[in-house]
């Protein structure tokens, strides 16, 4: 891997078409679960593109041929709560995946992470772990949780989106150039309040119904 690891932006109609409806400001609770949940799943099949798998036989009904599972385990780790959104889609293919959660706030005046809650697998150290949250803003929550991954001694992260801005982007390459980015659009600025332009509002609040 070079010194720092890439971001891919994953293009794909279906992607393209489950993010303007997450855009929509008339889109309603129910429609936005549904594509946040649809778009993760294309996000997943992208960072799992390039995982080690293992050779098995597999007995078909007609015969025996070569098969093939993951060499490694899944860890999904959800930033709470707008986290949780990604999660759910992910969750309906990879159902054998471990799941830890992280909880940081942003504090409105300083926009720094405010750490409440973390819980990570026992085998986080040996597994694919992809840290979930939508939105790449300031950078500084998802940076804080990779620390906090990697201080439970996770060692192959990816970090998944669905908005990223170029600030927050710059921000996690500069503090873990080891940690792939995986998003569905790269928003081009955030406004005073550290909210991504035009990106799709407060991910959180729209996927629960209390914005």
């Amino acid at each position: 891997m070079s010194a720092t690891a890439p971001i891919n932006v994953v293009d794909h109609p279906l992607a393209a078409a489950s993010l303007s409806i997450l855009r929509a400001k008339t889109t309603t609770p129910d429609l936005f679960r549904q594509h946040l949940q649809e778009i993760s799943v294309l996000l997943f099949i992208e960072a799992s593109r390039s995982w080690k798998i293992s050779a098995i036989q597999v007995e078909t009904p007609l015969a025996p041929c070569a098969g093939a599972v993951l060499a490694k385990p899944v860890v999904l780790v959800p930033i709470l709560r707008a986290g949780l959104g990604m999660l759910d889609g992910i969750q309906r293919i990879a159902p054998e995946a471990a799941i830890g959660h992280i909880g940081l706030y942003r504090d409105a005046e300083t926009l720094l992470p405010v750490s409440y809650y973390e819980k990570v697998p026992v085998n986080v150290t040996a597994a694919e772990v992809l840290l979930l949250d939508p939105m790449l803003a300031t950078g500084n929550t998802a940076c804080e949780a990779a620390s906090i991954l990697k201080a439970q001694g996770a060692r192959s992260i990816q970090f998944l989106c669905v908005v990223a801005c170029p600030a927050g982007v710059e921000q996690f390459h500069r503090e873990h150039p080891d940690v792939a980015i995986i998003a569905a659009a790269i928003d081009p600025e955030l406004n005073d309040h550290g909210y991504i332009v035009p990106g799709l509002g407060d991910a959180g609040d729209r996927y629960f119904g209390t914005g």
